[in-house]
């Protein structure tokens, strides 16, 4: 069920709330991240994405998904030539099970967002 409270302050569109509805159908939570207000938060497990629209009946992603740290997504980068998952001082190393489960994430996510 989406909320207020996950959704930013600009005027989505019928089209949008219906592709949020989509994407809500499909097992994904409606987030909001303090930090990124302009965007809409969509979150399913360990994962969360941002969303804007574009134009009056599409949405798309704001930048890449994320893994969660906290409440706060964070970066995915390279450390000791390990890959993990970064905010400010935390990290979680970023196994080949996690990778696999943010490519699905992602692919959900992005086959939800054609138009």
């Amino acid at each position: 069920m989406l909320n207020d409270r996950a959704m930013p302050e600009f005027a989505l569109t019928a089209a949008h709330l219906a592709i949020l509805g989509r994407i809500v159908a499909q097992g994904f939570s409606p987030a909001a991240f303090p930090l990124y207000a302009s965007a809409m938060g969509v979150r399913r497990g360990l994962f969360a994405a941002l969303l804007v629209p574009a134009g009056e009946t599409r949405l798309k992603l704001m930048g890449e998904p994320c893994y969660v740290i906290g409440s706060n997504l964070a970066v995915r980068t390279r450390r000791d030539g390990r890959p993990v998952f970064v905010w400010k001082d935390k990290s979680v190393e970023a196994t080949p099970d996690l990778l696999q489960e943010l490519a699905r994430f992602s692919a959900d996510l992005a086959a939800l967002l054609e138009p």
